[in-house]
């Protein structure tokens, strides 16, 4: 019994895993290009870009999150598809208060919007 109790398991696990790997797959890359800035200024300011890249940098040492406010309005939360997860700031720090091209996977609940960012640029020419 001992034996399919682990067969069991096992087989449980690989299917999860493929389970994830199939809506990871059917999530597809996209690309992003807005403002870096901190979460709090864009929802209780409603900025259409960031102040200063000191006030942007200066917001997120100080804990608030980094988002990408893209060119249409929308917002992005930066999040890892990695379990646990980890914060995005660090990733984003360089470019606070820029504006960049991001590109990576999004996802979509409850009328928010995350990325999980394969790559990030600054856009040479900000407007």
């Amino acid at each position: 019994m001992k034996v399919t109790a682990v067969a069991s398991k096992a087989i449980l696990g690989v299917l999860l895993a493929a389970a994830v790997c199939v809506n990871a797959a059917d999530t597809p890359t996209v690309t992003v290009k807005g403002y870096v800035l901190d979460s709090a200024c864009a929802f209780t300011k409603g900025l259409s870009k960031p102040i200063s890249k000191a006030c942007a940098t200066a917001c997120a040492n100080a804990g608030s999150q980094l988002v990408i406010l893209a060119d249409d309005g929308t917002i992005f939360w930066p999040i890892a598809d990695t379990t646990p997860s980890s914060g995005q700031n660090p990733k984003l720090l360089p470019y606070a208060g820029d504006k960049v091209t991001a590109s990576g996977k999004v996802y979509k609940r409850g009328g928010s919007k995350a990325i999980v960012i394969e790559k990030i640029e600054a856009q040479s020419a900000q407007k």
